[in-house]
């Protein structure tokens, strides 16, 4: 009789098991459905979107790792699924830690290990995405905080010299070869608001 309830107990719990399973399962392909705001970006090294649903554990070990107040985890209800890490570039940007602490405390690879170089990122991709705003562009002040701020400067952002057609004589020009998506450059940019250059989440593919 006991050999009899055990089994049936452990019957149970493998059919509860396969049940719950189940239904993370089914969750994951719901939210892998679901597109992301764009500025909701992904930490680096972080795999396609719906790779990295899969993947990831919703541990929290990446954003206990970051050794600033860049990553978040997504609460029930947000647009982002529950549980996993995320930034906004224009409320605290990517810092490029050059170890890449939150890519090397993710257990289960959904943070790539084999990104070893920070500026070998692709976690999204930066533009003016309005021009009307941009000072340098206007020409109502010149300003290069975006510039500034880039930590690949020169290569991944630069102010390119010319007539604008808003009456400006400078444009900041994104090369999409060199951007990581880190949003320094939105974070730094001077405007009240929303950023005249903006971070668009790298969420579908690798660059």
């Amino acid at each position: 009789m006991v050999k009899g309830i055990s089994r049936r107990k452990a019957l149970s719990s493998v059919v509860a098991f396969g049940g719950v399973a189940g239904l993370l399962g089914t969750q994951v392909r719901g939210e892998a459905r679901r597109a992301l705001p764009s500025d909701r970006i992904r930490p680096p090294g972080a795999l396609r979107e719906a790779e990295f649903l899969e993947a990831c554990l919703r541990c929290g070990l990446c954003a206990q790792a970051c050794p600033y107040d860049t990553l978040h985890l997504a609460d029930l209800g947000q647009a982002v699924p529950a549980g996993t890490p995320y930034f906004v570039a224009r409320r605290s940007a990517c810092e490029m830690c050059t170890t890449i602490p939150c890519a090397a405390a993710c257990p289960s690879g959904a943070l790539r290990p084999s990104l070893k170089n920070i500026d070998d990122a692709t976690m999204g991709l930066a533009g003016l995405s309005t021009p009307a705003r941009c000072l340098s562009y206007t020409g109502a002040a010149y300003c290069d905080s975006c510039y500034q701020a880039c930590p690949v400067k020169g290569r991944a952002i630069r102010m390119q010299p010319g007539r604008t057609t808003r009456g400006g004589n400078f444009t900041p020009l994104v090369d999409a070869g060199h951007c990581t998506g880190c949003g320094r450059c939105e974070a730094a940019c001077v405007l009240q608001g929303d950023g005249a250059i903006t971070v668009r989440a790298n969420h579908d593919s690798q660059r």
